[in-house]
């Protein structure tokens, strides 16, 4: 809402709209941009906070591997570039639908993910002459909700709004391999490559875990999440982990004695209650 919008019956209206109670020490102060829809704060835990105003909802962030920059997309079809050493945007992209950003491994290239299918490849250092490439995702048209680069970034992994998996050549765009999961309303999966980008693990609308080899396309393991429906999925970069994380639930993923009779997840419930007992 603007202000131009403003009236008796909106103040008397005002309400909390959002929270953030994060904070390791007092808010010293706080101030907004004159001209940008941005906030900073200052406060005693050390940290000089940035805070993106602006009325559309941001989708999509991803930090630069290489500096302090980083993207946002959101749903007014912004692509903005920012600086975590500037409290101002650096630099805007207006695109078409709501776009998923990511770098690759160098951070000399980002991808935009659009409507229709459509992956914008963009040079870092000179974003605004346009993208040098574009993809389309044949015979998906879905929303991309979340896309990255393999480690050696020959491939993209991309997780569409309709619980479908692709994975493209990063240089040519070509389909190496698809996988569809059971739908997930009202949440985005995610899916991550392991470190060497041989595999791919992703949740699923089941409540299911799935890993996929990438070389062979075929399904190598599945699991039970014990947590619902995965959301958030990461592999961790040096070790033979990952992270799935559902509502306010984080569980850790790791080899386990194929010949053990327990459960991995009894036996970690029984570790917490001897530690909380010594």
């Amino acid at each position: 809402m603007s202000l131009t919008e403003l009236d008796d019956d909106t103040v008397r209206s005002m309400a909390i709209g959002a929270l953030f109670a994060d904070f390791g020490g007092k808010i010293n102060s706080v101030d907004f941009h004159r001209k940008d829809d941005i906030l900073v704060t200052a406060s005693d835990d050390d940290s000089v906070r940035l805070y993106d105003i602006a009325n559309a909802k941001i989708v999509s962030l991803c930090m630069s591997p290489v500096n302090d920059s980083f993207m946002s997309g959101s749903l007014d079809h912004s692509v903005r570039i920012w600086d975590l050493r500037v409290n101002a945007c650096q630099g805007i992209l207006h695109l078409r639908g709501r776009p998923t950003v990511a770098y690759d491994q160098q951070g000399l290239v980002f991808a935009v993910a659009m409507e229709g299918g459509a992956i914008k490849l963009f040079d870092s250092r000179s974003y605004d002459k346009g993208p040098f490439d574009t993809f389309l995702v044949g015979g998906d048209t879905a929303e991309v909700c979340d896309i990255k680069f393999s480690n050696d970034g020959k491939s993209m992994l991309l997780t569409t709004t309709n619980n479908n998996i692709y994975v493209l050549d990063a240089y040519g765009g070509e389909k190496r391999c698809g996988y569809s999961l059971e739908p997930s309303p009202n949440t985005n999966i995610e899916a991550t490559f392991t470190p060497d980008g041989q595999y791919v693990v992703s949740g699923s609308g089941d409540g299911t875990l799935h890993a996929w080899s990438v070389n062979t396309k075929n399904e190598v393991a599945s699991w039970n999440s014990h947590i619902g429906v995965a959301s958030c999925l990461k592999w961790a970069p040096r070790r033979v982990m990952f992270v799935a994380a559902a509502s306010n639930v984080l569980t850790f993923w790791i080899p386990h004695n194929s010949n053990a009779d327990t459960d991995p997840m009894d036996t970690e419930t029984e570790t917490h209650a001897e530690h909380h007992s010594q």
